[in-house]
Formats: C-alpha cells, sequence, structure tokens
C-alpha cells in the first residue's frame, strides 16, 4: 500500500494547507535564489516548478510516474525525468544549483543521494534545502524515534527522526549562514561543498 504522500491528490492538498499556514514563504525563498542550470530533486507533484525566476533552467526529477502527470500539467515546458536521488542520469558538474523541497526526509540512502547531489553540483555551485528534520528537544527527538516505523509505513517512506543537516555536513557542504532559519523542526538552508576553515552551521530555534 502507498503511504498519503505517495498519492498526489493527497499530497498536494497536504501541500495547499502547509503553504498556507506559512510554508509557502519559505518554498518562494527556496527557489528564489535558484541560478542557472537547477535540478529540482524529487519534483513530486510540480509545486516547486512555477515559481522559479526567469532566467533559471529548470530540471525536474521524480521517481513516481503518477506525480509527474501533475507535474506536467503545472510546468507543461520543464523536462521532467524519472529518476531517484541516489542515481542522477547527469554528468559530473552538470547543474549551478541544486533544490531540495521536503525530499531528504524521504529518499532510501541519505548519504548515496547527497553524495550524487554533490556530483552533479558544479564549483561553487548551491544546494538549497526546505527540510523538516529531527528536533533538537531530546524529548521530542525520542517521540519522533517512537513514531518513526509508523510513520514511515503510513507516508510512504518519510523519516521525521532524520538529522538531515548533519547528513549534509557529512556528505561535504557547509551549511550558509545567510538565509538559514529554523521554526520548531522545520528547516530552510542553502549550502555549498565545505573548505577548509568552513565555520559549522547555524544552531538554534529562530524563526521567521
Amino acid at each position: 500500500m502507498r503511504g498519503v504522500e505517495q498519492i498526489p491528490w493527497i499530497y498536494d492538498a497536504m501541500c495547499a494547507f502547509s503553504e498556507w499556514r506559512g510554508l509557502g514563504r519559505w518554498r518562494r525563498w527556496l527557489v528564489g535564489g535558484a541560478r542557472g542550470l537547477t535540478l529540482d530533486l524529487g519534483t513530486g507533484t510540480g509545486r516547486n516548478l512555477p515559481l522559479y525566476p526567469d532566467g533559471v533552467h529548470v530540471i525536474g526529477v521524480e521517481p513516481a510516474a503518477d506525480a509527474l502527470v501533475r507535474a506536467r500539467r503545472r510546468a507543461p515546458d520543464t523536462p521532467l525525468v524519472r529518476a531517484t536521488a541516489e542515481a542522477l542520469p547527469f554528468g559530473d558538474g552538470a547543474f549551478d544549483t541544486v533544490v531540495c523541497g521536503l525530499v531528504l526526509c524521504t529518499v532510501d540512502d541519505p548519504p548515496r543521494a547527497l553524495a550524487e547531489l554533490r556530483r552533479v553540483l558544479r564549483p561553487g555551485g548551491q544546494l538549497r534545502a526546505l527540510e523538516h528534520v529531527r528536533s533538537v528537544r531530546p524529548w521530542r527527538a525520542r517521540l519522533q524515534d517512537a513514531i518513526q516505523p509508523a510513520w514511515t509505513r503510513l507516508a510512504g517512506g518519510c523519516h521525521p527522526n532524520r538529522d538531515t543537516e548533519r547528513a549534509v555536513q557529512a556528505a561535504g557542504f557547509a551549511i550558509e549562514t545567510e538565509g538559514w532559519r529554523a521554526d520548531g523542526t522545520m528547516r530552510r538552508f542553502a549550502a555549498r561543498v565545505a573548505r577548509a576553515g568552513d565555520a559549522p552551521p547555524p544552531v538554534g530555534t529562530m524563526t521567521s
């Protein structure tokens, strides 16, 4: 049985409600900073695609065929590719920007997926992410751990307890201070391939 997040019309309804409550502003930030040739990873039903600035050339990647049907309706001129994050069919350094919107919680193999994102980014390119993450509050993190098996089955692969920021760092990225925001377990951030001497990522519960 598919999870609720894998049924396109239910996913769209859930996203529309979340965006009405404020997620839409973060989604606009996510795509608004894209530059050049951009990979929209886990494009889903294509909610990011109409929001990209003029002059940004986007390729959407999504493993679910029925989600891509909806994405095509939203952005008929955007190239869409059926593929997984762990096996991207693109050359090294192909993209100026990679955008991940509520994706890294569901990929099967986060380290492998992040290695692929690093591979397809050009030198100096930027990863932009909007994700929910493991809580910094111990009691809430323990609750996320407790509900994770049932939640993952219900939601079709979503892991609410993934420490995505730490995983991004472990993959060789440095999270930038500018633009970073936290609101509870939601995060938005931009990152680039780390260099020696980079500062650690921000921490805390700043809201925007």
